[in-house]
């Protein structure tokens, strides 16, 4: 068995700044990177630090695939925590000046799928006749980070979101990313082959015919932030209607919130990827 791609998009939240999401797909095995959004000045030459990490981690994936994911996960973790040391400009003063990124790998075998996930992105698996299963944290997470971007602004007295995060957030949001990938403090995809071994999985069942939607949290804010679609509507309305249009009503929903009045959140409009998968 194997995932055949049906479609996939990708977009900036803000045209004017790069895009920090990536997505690959290579045979039995696909994935989403969600890179976080730079909280300082870059320390790769380039776009962004979140977009230079996203793309190269898709594109590792996809390179060593065959292998399987779990050792495509190491070998692309490696891979980063090399080019990192060879590329930066300068090594990082504090831990919040590394590149991190949420991410979603799956790889589909024998009618069940392996998956290995950090952070906020997702899999959706609908499997004929039966309920949508989400594989990931992604739901009850964007819960808990719209209340923090709603304290936040009140404590600041702001609104809560814009065209890009409001420097006011800023020592707050740095304090917590210097946790990431510290004893003691979550860990996440980042330029440190020691990530690899700190990845969340899991063993799910995936039959033939199974769909599965891979997306990270800026698209899935249609159904976590915005309430628009449960995850088994969502995943409908990809087959049915497709990605491209569903991007297009997440657009619309934000540009008519875009100080995050109604929706609180740190952008009016986050980074949205979506890959979209049948197992066959």
């Amino acid at each position: 068995m194997g995932l055949a791609l049906i479609e996939a998009v990708s977009a900036a939240g803000n045209p004017a700044k790069p895009n920090d999401d990536s997505h690959c797909w290579a045979g039995d095995v696909a994935a989403v990177f969600d890179g976080a959004t730079g909280l300082g000045d870059n320390l790769i030459p380039g776009d962004s630090d979140a977009a230079w990490l996203a793309r190269l981690a898709a594109e590792q994936i996809a390179a060593h695939g065959a292998q399987g994911a779990e050792a495509a996960l190491q070998a692309t973790a490696l891979a980063a925590e090399r080019a990192y040391v060879r590329e930066r400009t300068r090594a990082p003063v504090e831990n919040w000046e590394q590149p991190f990124a949420s991410m979603m790998l799956v790889e589909a075998a024998s009618g069940r799928m392996g998956a290995f996930w950090f952070g906020d992105c997702a899999a959706l698996v609908l499997r004929p006749g039966e309920p949508c299963e989400v594989i990931g944290e992604a739901f009850g997470k964007r819960v808990a980070e719209a209340e923090r971007a709603r304290a936040m602004a009140g404590e600041h007295g702001r609104k809560s979101a814009g065209a890009s995060v409001d420097p006011a957030f800023l020592p707050s949001l740095r304090a917590s990313r210097a946790c990431y990938n510290t004893e003691g403090g979550p860990w996440i995809f980042g330029a440190d082959r020691r990530c690899a071994e700190h990845a969340k999985r899991g063993s799910f069942a995936a039959p033939e015919g199974s769909l599965i939607l891979l997306a990270t949290d800026g698209f899935l804010a249609l159904g976590t932030d915005y309430q628009r679609y449960d995850a088994r509507a969502l995943v409908a309305a990809a087959e049915t209607r497709g990605l491209s249009p569903l991007l297009s009503e997440l657009r619309e929903i934000e540009a008519a919130d875009p100080q995050g009045e109604r929706h609180p959140r740190f952008k009016t409009s986050d980074d949205a990827t979506a890959v979209l998968l049948r197992v066959v």
